[in-house]
């Protein structure tokens, strides 16, 4: 991979991440049908590429996060600690799943058309949403960490899903939106340490994807996220997934 195609797809993540249509089967599906990457490596890449977006993360929220440092029972603090072992109940079993059974560009590509198609009927459920971050209960946290492990799956939007759940679970949006981005980030950390292969990429690719993604991804936040809110990804996401399952199928 050269370095400009790395830095490429650093802005793919970068403005995708924030939207609700898997920006780990975009560039997933930008590096296997344009650069001929093997599925096996594309899916370790796009899980690479997460590491720039999840540094803008930590900057945007820096003031929660270091809120839950320094209160460590606070109930956001809880909030991340359950959900993100939860995260692990199905996201390490989906990971292996995946690496062990989905060898082909055209099976993969098939996969990621099928789960955008999922994701984007899922987003078509809403709850009433009357509570708050301090309102979160155990099985809350629970539910969440277990939605966000299939995100582990290129397909499955991670903000799109945990959003939605927190949602149908009636918190308000504006928390939603803050512990969805704020838990991303034990669970990017974690996926990118079970993969472990953020290194098999030449230094300079990999440094410009991840300042790509950091940067465009820092810029972009909050008009994607305003974006987001005013439109129905439901629709879009459908579409998106049935154009790539027709992509797949005519390969």
């Amino acid at each position: 991979m050269e370095v400009w195609q790395g830095a490429v797809l650093g802005i793919l993540q970068g403005i995708t991440e924030w939207l609700p249509i898997s920006s780990e089967g975009q560039g997933m599906i930008a590096m296997i049908n344009w650069l001929g990457i093997p599925p096996a490596d594309a899916f370790s890449f796009s899980i690479s590429l997460h590491l720039g977006t999840m540094m803008a993360v930590l900057i945007r929220f820096r003031h929660e996060f270091r809120g839950i440092v320094r209160e460590i029972d606070s109930k956001l603090t809880r909030t991340v600690v359950v959900s993100t072992f939860f995260t692990g109940v199905t996201g390490i079993p989906f990971y292996l799943l995946f690496t062990e059974s989905f060898t082909g560009g055209k099976q993969s590509t098939v996969l990621i058309g099928l789960l955008l198609v999922l994701t984007g009927l899922l987003l078509r459920f809403r709850g009433t949403a009357s509570r708050g971050t301090k309102d979160m209960t155990l099985l809350d946290m629970a539910v969440l960490g277990l939605v966000q492990g299939f995100s582990i799956l290129p397909g499955v939007s991670r903000s799109g899903t945990t959003l939605t759940v927190l949602l149908m679970r009636g918190i308000r949006q504006e928390d939603a939106l803050m512990i969805s981005f704020i838990i991303s980030v034990p669970a990017v950390l974690g996926a990118i340490v079970l993969d472990g292969s953020i290194g098999a990429l030449p230094l300079l690719t990999a440094a410009a994807m991840l300042v790509s993604s950091f940067i465009v991804g820092y810029l972009t936040m909050d008009l994607m996220i305003r974006f987001a809110k005013d439109v129905s990804f439901s629709r879009f996401c459908m579409a998106l997934g049935l154009l790539t399952l027709i992509l797949a199928l005519s390969l």
